[in-house]
């Protein structure tokens, strides 16, 4: 038989198989299908690409650091509660809230660190109103998922009762709402995450929570009130910039110090642009130029910039409203004097 009907000639059985053939066929196998979490650390490890991770909730933040041993004290560790609310408007007196969450945790002052298990509360409420169309678009509550309901006024109290400071991110907004509501958050403590803390000098391209969230890798569904809190929370208990303390940190450290608004009383009418440029706002009702200062010696500089740059050192008053936390962010008064420039 010639080579060309050799070739043609298929019906003889097949040729046997080389023993190191087969061996490399064993050796062959299907590869292991990536799981998305493979193919995003694939990723993450080459610089053109940035991953995020939908943000889940920490329920438990683990053991207290070792060099906290003294509970309640400077050195040990303090209640924090992260609070926010969903309301049917922008007016404390005259909207509702419709959703509260809150989470109380202990943080360690040591490392700004929270520790330990995180007790939650959410619950709706009826407002006695249908909620108004912008505020369900923003939400997303409808008046069917809040009908009938109250929030338990006893699990709230219990709750704030046990907070050393209540954070929100835009505490000037959920403060009138609380305590408007549940008079229990009146005497206590409040720092606002996103006034209290410089996120622009940190690097951050916004202070919205859920860009501070982006930074940090996450996203999640915001408006809702409890994964609102969550991002807040597992947000602050990273460092604000790499050579700064927590966020929790820091904010601990500024409701210990007063801040303080200061009107310019009696400013000449040409001196607006200066004051505008400067970062004053106008208060209509009241007329007068006004802004808020972080602390004395921000104050202080503010007070000779004013001296010089305002008044042109003439003799004059200007009126400093010292806001501690306990009414810091609340629609009440702080403690206001006459300072002499």
């Amino acid at each position: 038989m010639n080579q060309s009907s050799f070739e043609f000639d298929a019906s003889g059985p097949p040729a046997p198989v080389p023993a190191p053939a087969r061996a490399r066929a064993r050796r062959v196998s299907t590869p292991k299908a990536l799981t998305p979490e493979d193919m995003a650390q694939l990723l993450e490890r080459d610089a053109n690409y940035r991953v995020l991770r939908r943000l889940v909730p920490v329920t438990d933040y683990g053991p207290a650091p070792s060099v906290s041993a003294t509970p309640q004290s400077a050195h040990g560790s303090q209640n924090v509660l992260v609070l926010d609310t969903e309301t049917t408007g922008l007016s404390h007196q005259t909207d509702k809230i419709i959703e509260l969450a809150m989470l109380l945790v202990q943080v360690d002052r040591a490392s700004g660190m929270p520790f330990g298990p995180v007790e939650c509360f959410e619950g709706f409420e009826d407002p006695g109103m249908p909620i108004p169309a912008i505020a369900q678009e923003v939400t997303g509550i409808s008046d069917d998922m809040v009908k009938g309901r109250r929030l338990d006024d006893l699990q709230v109290a219990a709750m704030a009762g046990r907070a050393n400071l209540i954070v929100a991110h835009n505490a000037g907004f959920d403060r009138p709402f609380a305590e408007a509501r549940f008079p229990c958050f009146a005497d206590k403590a409040w720092a606002c995450s996103f006034a209290d803390i410089d996120w622009k000098a940190a690097g951050a391209g916004s202070s919205k929570l859920s860009a501070l969230a982006l930074d940090q890798g996450w996203f999640y569904d915001a408006h809702r009130a409890l994964v609102d809190c969550h991002a807040l929370l597992q947000v602050l208990s990273r460092p604000v910039s790499p050579q700064a303390a927590t966020g929790l940190e820091q904010l601990i450290g500024a409701a210990l110090k007063p801040s303080f608004k200061l009107r310019a009383t009696g400013a000449p009418f040409e001196a607006k642009d200066h004051l505008k440029a400067r970062g004053y706002r106008w208060d209509a009702e009241a007329r007068v130029w006004f802004c808020t200062l972080p602390d004395e010696d921000r104050l202080s500089a503010e007070l000779e910039w004013l001296k010089t740059a305002v008044y042109g050192r003439r003799h004059a008053h200007v009126e400093v409203e010292a806001l501690h936390s306990l009414v810091r962010y609340s629609a009440r008064p702080g403690e206001i004097s006459l300072q002499a420039l």
